[in-house]
């Protein structure tokens, strides 16, 4: 059993804390935190650091830190910096693929990581950055362990 991620879009912290402490990842749909939300066993930290760092060249400790909205034994809420999803919007192809390898080449745990999927997984990223935009929202994620 892993830890599972649900990065959703809310207006404020606020509102992104009031996440109903009862559900479950495999129970919510997105509708109730907002948008459809994206499920992932990526860490938001991860996330922030491989799109500002592979996309926009940002060095590795200029990436800001998450904000934490709320700790509870059962859960955290945590928001990330808009410019982690922001910058997804305006990409073309060319530079989701160059993202996708660079981000491809970074082990972690399992080792380094398939391109297509990182591709894959990048434009569903863009996805929800676009549905962020449009509704005014911040992005936040749902941690549970």
């Amino acid at each position: 059993m892993g830890v599972t991620y649900k990065y959703f879009g809310a207006p404020d912290g606020a509102t992104a804390a009031r996440v109903p402490i009862s559900m479950r990842p495999e129970e919510l749909g997105g509708d109730e935190l907002g948008m459809g939300g994206l499920f992932t066993k990526i860490k938001p930290e991860t996330v922030a650091a491989m799109v500002l760092t592979g996309i926009e060249g940002i060095p590795l400790h200029k990436v800001p830190p998450l904000e934490l909205v709320v700790l509870h034994p059962d859960y955290a809420v945590v928001k990330l910096p808009t410019t982690v999803v922001d910058p997804l919007r305006g990409i073309g192809e060319e530079s989701v693929g160059a993202a996708a390898f660079i981000w491809s080449t970074v082990p972690d745990r399992g080792g380094p990581s398939d391109a297509f999927n990182v591709y894959q997984l990048l434009h569903e990223w863009q996805d929800f950055s676009q549905r962020l935009h449009e509704a005014g929202h911040q992005p936040y994620c749902l941690v549970w362990p």
